[in-house]
């Protein structure tokens, strides 16, 4: 038996199940869809089950890794779409809000020397 080192977590796999599956085994570490009870259950039934078993878990693995990745992309692609969305948005926001600063101070000058006139205008 050969001692294998995850996250933590050591698991017990037949050296000969190690060295006959390594790409297997690599992936069933990595699979997000097992618990560590669930990892060490595959590893312990490895040597005892067919090429067409080991294939067909191979496969699950396999397409479930794919599929993650494809989703990965996807989500990835919508969520720059709606930052970029929202950076506009953002941006004009911040425009408008520019806007009304300089119309406010634009406006109190003018009041300035609106008072400023006046007071001349007094004398």
């Amino acid at each position: 038996m050969a001692e294998i080192k995850q996250n933590g977590k050591t698991f017990q796999v037949d050296e000969e199940v190690q060295l006959k599956f390594p790409e297997l085994i690599k992936m069933i570490l990595l699979t997000e869809s097992m618990d560590d009870d669930e990892r060490q259950y595959w590893f312990d039934i490895m040597p005892s089950m067919t090429d067409d078993q080991i294939d067909r878990l191979f496969n699950i693995l396999d397409t479930e890794r794919r599929k993650l990745e494809e989703l990965e992309t996807k989500y990835q692609d919508e969520i720059k779409n709606l930052n970029e969305k929202h950076l506009i948005e953002w941006q004009e926001f911040q425009m408008k809000d520019s806007k009304k600063k300089i119309a406010k101070a634009e406006s109190s000058e003018k009041d300035d020397a609106d008072e400023v006139l006046q007071m001349l205008n007094d004398l």
